[in-house]
């Protein structure tokens, strides 16, 4: 069941992006490994998780959590195509893994937190999420639909600036400063 999953997350992907991608895949002891693929869309890289939906999270303090019915998600990271983004696949599949090792369950407005570049020498160490143009995909009853939740690259002041103040005010000092969101070169926000 849970490969169907995956199989119809691709298929989704691939008919709305209209290419196949390049696909990584990374592997966590006790967990199904995470595939990250990577599409080519325009000026624009998305690199979407393959297998974070297997399973619906729960709440860790949940003993008896339902098997079949759960949030569902996948991540999402849309780059402009400027420069190569090493080792952002490996960090994307452990946040993705987040849900099954730690119990967290990804809802938009989140902040994770790596503690480490999103990729080799990136200023960002953390990632908001928030819902992803890509919507969501319907999967077979009774189980909800696999939402896509983007997420946005974020450096350690703006990670800070979002647990002081909240979202609305990351989301403002981004507009004010009119920041390119996509950019994998872009200046944090001043705050």
């Amino acid at each position: 069941m849970s490969q169907s999953i995956t199989d119809n997350i691709n298929g989704y992907l691939v008919e709305t992006l209209g290419s196949q991608p390049q696909r990584a895949s990374v592997t966590f002891l006790g967990v199904e490994p995470i595939e990250v693929a990577r599409f080519a869309v325009g000026a624009e890289v998305l690199y979407v998780t393959l297998g974070c939906a297997r399973h619906p999270m729960a709440d860790p303090a949940d003993l008896n959590p339902d098997p079949v019915r759960g949030p569902r998600a996948e991540l999402v990271i849309r780059m402009h195509a400027a420069s190569p983004l090493p080792g952002l696949h490996r960090r994307l599949a452990a946040l993705a893994a987040a849900p099954a090792v730690e119990g967290l369950v990804l809802t938009a407005d989140a902040l994770l937190d790596l503690g480490e570049p999103l990729w080799d020498g990136a200023p960002f160490t953390a990632v908001m999420i928030v819902d992803d143009e890509l919507g969501s995909v319907a999967l077979p009853d009774p189980m909800e639909p696999a939402r896509f939740l983007r997420a946005i690259p974020i450096t350690a002041n703006e990670a800070a600036w979002l647990r002081l103040k909240g979202v609305d005010a990351l989301r403002e000092a981004w507009n004010e400063a009119g920041i390119d969101l996509a950019d994998p070169d872009r200046s944090p926000a001043t705050m």
